[in-house]
Formats: C-alpha cells, sequence, structure tokens
C-alpha cells in the first residue's frame, strides 16, 4: 500500500481520545492497587474526565436514614466521607468526574432489584422529593469543597442503560423520563450552568429508545444539554467456565448504528447538532471476555478512535483498569477484563493504543491523512505524526499489510522513531500463558510481564521522505518523522563506531 502525504490537505478528525474514561464503581477508588493502575494510566495518557456506578450506592454511604431510639423519630443524614476522598483522588491526577447519577441507596428505593456483585440498588425511587434533595445536597456540598465555577463544568448524567430490566426496574421508559425530567430540574436549580444528560442506552433497543427520548423532552420543551449512549461491538458471548468468547462485529456496523443517533437527535430541529457522549465503549460488554487483553482489542480500538469523532463529541473507554467487580473479583491477571491495565499494572497492548492517539495531539496538529490502516497529522513546526493498524476479525482476513509513507522533503535528513505493539513485540498475555496461566503471579513474575508489555522502539535516518512500515496482523504502530540535524562532535563517525564497511 502506497501513501503519498499531501500537506495541502485538511481533514476533519475529532481526536477527543482523553476526554473521559470508565472506572468501576467509585468506591473501589479506596483501594492502593486501583490508584496505581490510575496513576500509570494518567502518566501515559491523561484523561481529563471520569465516569463511573455507584455513586449513591451504600458503599459510599452518602444517603444515611436514622431512627431516633427515644421519639422513633426519622432523621435524613448525608455523609461525604467516602465521596470526598474519591474525589481528592480524582482530582489530584487531574480527573475531573463526568457524573453519573445513580444507582438508588437501599433506604430511598422502592425495591430490593439489584444488580452486580457489588448490588447496586437499580430501582426508582420510592420518593422522588428525597431523591432531588440528594442530588441537590451533594452537588452544593462539591460547590462548596471544590470551588462552584469549577464544580459546575462537570457534565452530569442520569443513571446508566434504563432500556436493560437489570439497570432499570422492568426497563420501565415512562418512569426512566420521569426520573430524567425531575433529575434535570433538580439539578438546573442548584446552578444553572451544570449540563445535565441521558438516557445512557446500550444498544439493541438504542434507536427506539433516543427516539422516544428526544420525543419526550421535545414535547415536554426540556432544554437537554447533550445525549449520551453506549457503544460495543461483539456479538452475544459463549459461556466457557469464568470467560465468555465473542466474535467481534463489523466495525462499518458499528459506526451505522452509531449514525442513527446522530440522525435521529438532527431530525428535531431545536435539537439540531446537540452533543453526543459516548460514556462507555469497548469491543465487548462483558467484564470477562478474553479479547479485552489481546493485541487483537488493540487494533480494532484504534480503527474506532480513527472515526469515534465523526459525529460525536467524546467516547468514554470502559474501563481504564481491572480493579472492577460487577462478576466478582477476577480469578487470574489475565481474565478478559475490560482494563487498559492489567492487575499487577500491567500495561495491555490496547493501553498503547490509547497513548498513541494521545500523542497525535500533543501538539497543534493537522490531519493530512485518514483511512482504514492509518491516520497521520503534521503539526506546526513541520513534524509528522501517525498510527498505523492492521485490525483482523480472524487471523489470514489481511496478512501483513506494508505500507509505504511518502513524505514532502524539506531539509536533508529526518529522525524516524517507531513504537511497535504486535503479537511479537508487546504481548503480555502471551508470556502469561508460556509462564503457565499463574493465577497469582510472583513478584518476579509480575516484574517479566511488565516488562513484556511495552512498545519496541525503533529508529532510522530518512533522507529521501520514503518510510516503510510493515503491520502484521493486530498490529498498532506510532511513529513521528521530524527534521533532524546531524551536529557530531569533531572526529566522531558513527560508521566507524558501528564498523560497517
Amino acid at each position: 500500500m502506497q501513501i503519498k502525504i499531501d500537506n495541502s490537505k485538511k481533514i476533519p478528525f475529532n481526536n477527543n481520545v482523553d476526554f473521559c474514561v470508565g472506572t468501576g464503581r467509585m468506591g473501589l477508588a479506596l483501594q492502593a492497587e486501583y490508584l496505581k493502575q490510575l496513576d500509570l494510566v494518567q502518566k501515559y495518557i491523561g484523561f481529563k474526565h471520569i465516569r463511573g456506578h455507584g455513586l449513591f450506592c451504600d458503599d459510599m454511604a452518602i444517603y444515611q436514614k436514622r431512627t431516633d431510639r427515644k421519639t422513633g423519630e426519622e432523621t435524613i443524614e448525608y455523609n461525604y466521607t467516602y465521596i470526598d476522598m474519591v474525589m481528592d483522588s480524582y482530582l489530584e491526577r487531574g480527573l475531573e468526574p463526568f457524573l453519573e447519577l445513580g444507582f438508588m441507596p437501599y433506604k430511598m428505593a422502592s425495591g430490593d432489584q439489584t444488580i452486580f456483585y457489588w448490588k447496586g440498588n437499580t430501582t426508582p425511587p420510592a420518593d422522588y422529593e428525597e431523591w432531588k434533595k440528594l442530588i441537590q445536597n451533594l452537588l452544593r456540598h462539591l460547590m462548596s469543597r471544590y470551588g462552584a465555577d469549577r464544580v459546575v463544568t462537570w457534565p452530569i448524567e442520569v443513571w446508566n442503560e434504563p432500556n436493560l430490566p437489570g439497570f432499570w426496574y422492568k426497563a420501565d421508559m415512562d418512569e426512566y423520563f420521569k426520573l430524567f425530567k425531575e433529575s434535570f430540574y433538580a439539578v438546573k436549580a442548584v446552578d444553572s450552568r451544570f449540563r445535565v444528560g441521558g438516557p445512557a442506552v446500550c444498544g439493541g433497543t438504542d434507536e427506539k429508545w433516543i427516539s422516544a427520548f428526544m420525543d419526550f423532552v421535545s414535547k415536554e420543551k426540556i432544554p437537554v444539554d447533550f445525549v449520551t449512549r453506549h457503544h460495543y461491538t461483539t456479538e452475544l458471548p459463549d459461556p466457557v467456565g469464568h470467560y465468555g468468547y465473542a466474535e467481534l462485529q463489523s466495525d462499518e456496523a458499528g459506526f451505522a448504528n452509531l449514525k442513527t443517533t446522530r440522525d435521529i437527535i438532527d431530525s428535531h430541529e431545536e435539537y439540531k447538532g446537540l452533543q453526543i457522549h459516548i460514556t462507555e465503549f469497548n469491543t465487548s460488554y462483558i467484564p470477562n471476555c478474553p479479547i479485552h487483553d489481546t493485541n487483537q482489542n488493540a487494533a480494532y480500538i484504534a480503527k474506532q478512535l480513527s472515526r469515534l469523532g465523526d459525529g460525536n463529541e467524546s467516547y468514554s473507554y470502559w474501563t481504564f483498569g481491572d480493579i472492577f467487580e460487577e462478576q466478582g473479583v477476577p480469578f487470574t491477571p489475565f481474565h478478559g477484563g475490560f482494563g487498559l491495565v492489567a492487575n499487577g499494572c500491567i500495561p495491555k497492548p490496547t493501553f498503547w493504543t490509547f497513548a498513541f492517539f494521545k500523542s497525535l495531539k500533543e501538539k497543534s496538529c493537522t490531519c493530512v491523512h485518514r483511512d482504514d490502516f492509518s491516520v497521520i497529522v503534521k503539526t506546526d513546526d513541520c513534524e509528522y505524526r501517525g498510527v498505523l493498524f492492521n485490525r483482523v476479525n480472524h487471523r489470514g482476513d489481511t496478512g501483513t499489510v506494508n505500507i509505504e509513507l511518502t513524505f514532502p522533503v524539506a531539509t536533508e535528513n529526518y529522525s524516524l522513531i517507531t513504537k511497535r505493539v504486535d503479537e511479537e513485540t508487546c504481548n503480555p498475555l502471551k508470556l502469561w500463558h508460556d509462564m503457565g496461566e499463574p493465577a497469582n503471579p510472583s513478584k518476579a513474575q509480575v516484574e517479566l510481564l511488565q516488562m513484556s508489555a511495552w512498545p519496541k522502539l525503533g529508529s532510522s535516518l530518512v533522507s529521501d521522505g520514503k518510510v516503510n512500515i510493515s503491520l502484521p496482523e493486530n498490529a498498532v504502530v506510532y511513529f513521528e518523522l521530524k527534521p533532524c540535524k546531524l551536529l557530531s562532535d569533531r572526529g566522531y563517525d558513527f560508521d566507524k563506531v558501528m564498523q560497517y564497511k
């Protein structure tokens, strides 16, 4: 494949790779390993927002209802001890929350239905007035602690996946719309600058729900600030033991499904162009799908990142790390968890996909090329950066793809730096397998796994503007090409050092 770069091109590319990342329930942020993984992610990627479940769940202990032993009188109390610890930890790491309002405190809930190992209550409030007071009291506390001008910039999403009966009792659409309306105006009553959106639906019935949601807010004249949805791209999993094995869907079908949301919103004139935030995306939607740990996942997600900004304001990967307990505590470090980082602080291949795309926006950049295998940008100081990828659904689909890039030559020499992630050079999953798949690797084994999880660096001097990069199946390669002058010390001859003839 030959690609000739034309500097005059300016190709639209909304690279919002670092806007938000997902996390398991917020209470997990009280664990040391969770914060170590978050530190690693922030050091090499640096997300701006973080979104997770469980803000109002009982492990966070915000909503308290006490009964006086003597009088029998009930008193509502709000406890912010843990939420302050969590928010402090996020803010110290450069993360602002993308607040998800949910799930229901047990003592406020209208029923006993729960979801996940940690039993998040997924029923409507028994008393909507108490629900609204809970939201308002929390927001006022956060504004008092962190400053109103800062907190009002935190996006707010009402609930999570109400189109699934497990996440919202009976997937009752009318009841969710009531929850949204009551929550929306409760937030706005605190400060009209807050931005509030929904309905945070997942696939399957997304078109039906988003269409009905837009009809509802239009009829009620609710000035919703943005629409949220989720995006997963595998077929139904095949359960085997602790795991669910899933086939990847066509990425084109996934992009087409996302466009339906844009079309539905734009069909309402008063909401045309309204922002869409994909508040969860990944390949599989289960936290025990082995594909998440693979180079195949890294290459597939690279294709997603190259196009998710087309029509969407942001897209939040679910999740940053594998401290995650929806189906219980995992048995092994490589268990198909959602995270970019495996337990033991081992970066998975997909971690580097995000780091590479973040590098495409570290300077003022203009996209000069984008296709099914690459995204290439040019900086204001004549440097080129790119991410190349060869994603396949099944081995043998494409084989190795060789890409020959030709750049306009402005100076005599350019320095080429590459970072390669493929199944031979950056594949901690294979090393773990070859170790015997230890469920609880020793410290020495963890160190080896960490060492195996870094990209292979390559370099060369380029004088003719031609760069050749090979992409085995499921490879992701990042490159930087920048003008370079040789400034050799007197008498220094690299060819003699290397004993070249």
